[in-house]
């Protein structure tokens, strides 16, 4: 949670936003047991107040040390993932962090509702809070629909950062405009990228992906999500999998 609050307040002082917060309520049936009378007794002791006054707390304490960020704290019952799925549609982004640990496909599944049913993009941040964001943004292009989308919503702060990189692995394209073209849209943005097409030298292309994003002191990555199908992805393994794995920067994700 501070990587998630940190960059939220990143986000909030990049593009002089609010962060507001929520209560995110865990999926109990797969947090706990599939053995209903577990489940049920369980149930039965948690307490949505004493959950709301936590989360509330951690997330007034952060953003109370950072006075020039405005924030405000969604009052009422904690919502599950479909609720979170929902109420992002009528915000520009939302922040979550990225699938690590034991709880990991509890997670993924509150990311991947964020994806697919709110419309907009995803902040998804690291393990660690990180020294900066959008200073240094790698774009991975891949051609696709869900990459057009991504950088389209990443443009407040492809406009502010210092240096871009238009990203292509081989491997990890489809049928499409090339990065060129992506660095002739940007350009007509007032947005001045550099582009680099590169082989993925027989390893996976996440990997070289990331391994390359890394080299370049990337601070931010913004990919389409999921350009194969989340299936597809979970038998064969997909960049999208291999960065929700991996990660150690934060990534603008969107579908």
């Amino acid at each position: 949670m501070p990587s998630v609050l940190s960059c939220a307040e990143f986000l909030a002082r990049r593009l002089d936003g609010i962060v507001d917060g929520v209560a995110l309520r865990p999926n109990h049936v797969q947090v706990i047991a599939p053995e209903p009378l577990i489940a049920d007794a369980l149930l039965a002791i948690w307490n949505d107040e004493e959950f709301v006054g936590s989360a509330r707390a951690a997330f007034e304490a952060h953003l109370a040390a950072c006075p020039i960020v405005g924030h405000r704290w969604r009052k009422g019952s904690p919502i599950d993932d479909a609720g979170l799925g929902s109420l992002s549609r009528v915000y520009d982004i939302t922040v979550l962090g990225r699938p690590s640990g034991s709880d990991s496909r509890h997670v993924m599944t509150t990311l991947e509702t964020a994806l697919f049913e709110s419309g907009r993009p995803v902040l998804v941040a690291p393990p660690n809070p990180p020294k900066s964001m959008g200073e240094n943004i790698v774009i991975s292009w891949n051609c696709s629909t869900e990459q057009a989308s991504a950088m389209g919503a990443a443009m407040p702060l492809l406009r502010l950062a210092k240096t871009v990189t238009i990203l292509t692995i081989e491997g990890l394209t489809v049928a499409g405009p090339t990065g060129a073209q992506a660095k002739e849209c940007l350009a007509t943005n007032g947005i001045d990228a550099r582009e680099i097409t590169m082989g993925n030298g027989g390893k996976k292309p996440g990997a070289v992906l990331l391994a390359e994003a890394q080299k370049l002191g990337a601070d931010l990555i913004v990919k389409g999500a999921y350009t194969q199908s989340r299936f597809r992805q979970m038998i064969f393994g997909g960049a999208t999998s291999h960065l929700l794995a991996h990660s150690s920067l934060p990534m603008l994700m969107a579908r």
